[in-house]
């Protein structure tokens, strides 16, 4: 947006219970806001989502998915479409289907970032509600880029997990109620930005733009944990910047650390399960082979015995199956608390 003064740029991230933090925050933004809102809700892959038309009908501006090369225009809302990041650059937004980011895709930390890089004091950074921590590391660009950091109150969200983590992790400049952060935005867009914070924010945007290139060409993006990415399988390497840790594969899937230990458990889960499958599956096999031998006892009885075996230790797996299944949970529960 050419000519622009104030904070013009507004990225806002939420996940559960964040549909109705998103519509109370737009209800109090005027139709004349001059400055354009880009949102990521976590969205499950290969779904629809309606969520335009219900932040159409929650405030006065109106909202749209993004489309490949849309111009950033004030006054309208952009949502990221199901199963693609947005990537802002200059003067255009693009949905992009690159790595997911804590298991999600839509992520929010690709679309902070791209904002801080691009765009650098500009840009406005909210977090609403939602659980673990997604969200935290790009608030924490966005900062670091001059640009102001607003979190939801977490005693107002239905899910203070990201509003705890980004409060604890990334110090935002201020926390309020989705209403009084909508009055802040309203407020910093209409607030002229200094030229010399401007100009020396092309220096910084500059070297974070070859930074960020540096990082994504690097192959061995950290120290190296012998982990493996619950997504693709490959290596993961591990990051740490002022106490907060993430993790990192060869391809470029992204965790941070809660949201890793979810993954995680979610691949051990699966892993048991399809082990679960497996010994049944032979179960049936020597049942059926047994069937087939019925007129030679020592085999049949063979065939019986092994399958028998089988069903004790299929019993064993699936009772390790609950327990593997309640400690997923627990990295999810803590982060409620």
């Amino acid at each position: 947006m050419p000519g622009a003064t104030g904070h013009d740029i507004v990225v806002v991230g939420a996940s559960a219970g964040g549909i109705e933090a998103l519509k109370e925050l737009v209800a109090g933004l005027p139709e004349d806001l001059p400055a354009a809102v880009f949102v990521v809700l976590h969205l499950p892959a290969g779904g629809t989502s309606v969520l335009p038309d219900i932040l159409d009908r929650a405030g006065p501006l109106p909202a749209e998915h993004v489309r490949d090369g849309v111009e950033i225009t004030s006054g309208r809302i952009f949502v990221a479409p199901p199963d693609c990041h947005i990537q802002l650059n200059d003067g255009t937004a693009v949905a992009v289907a690159g790595p997911k980011e804590n298991g999600h895709r839509p992520a929010i930390d690709p679309l902070f970032r791209s904002a801080a890089h691009a765009f650098g004091p500009r840009a406005v950074g909210v977090i609403l509600s939602g659980t673990l921590d997604d969200g935290t590391l790009g608030l924490r660009a966005i900062k670091a880029h001059g640009g102001v950091t607003l979190v939801q109150d977490p005693e107002t969200a239905l899910h203070a997990g990201m509003p705890k983590s980004a409060i604890e992790y990334a110090s935002p400049d201020r926390v309020g109620s989705p209403t009084e952060l909508a009055a802040l935005i309203v407020e910093l867009a209409l607030d002229p930005i200094e030229n010399e914070d401007l100009e020396g924010a092309v220096t910084a945007m500059d070297y974070s733009h070859e930074v960020a290139k540096q990082a994504d060409e690097r192959p061995q993006p950290g120290e190296t944990t012998g982990f493996t990415c619950p997504e693709c399988g490959g290596a993961i390497w591990r990051s740490e910047d002022d106490n907060v840790v993430s993790f990192r594969c060869r391809v470029g899937h992204k965790y941070t650390a809660e949201s890793f230990a979810l993954e995680q458990g979610h691949t051990v889960e699966a892993a048991v399960w399809a082990s679960l499958r497996l010994l049944e599956e032979r179960i049936v096999l020597m049942r059926q082979l047994a069937d087939r031998f019925k007129d030679q006892p020592r085999t049949r009885t063979n065939f019986e015995t092994k399958a028998d075996d089988l069903e004790q230790h299929a019993v064993t797996l699936r009772s390790m199956i609950e327990g593997v299944a309640g400690a997923v949970a627990v990295p999810l529960a803590a982060s409620q608390r």
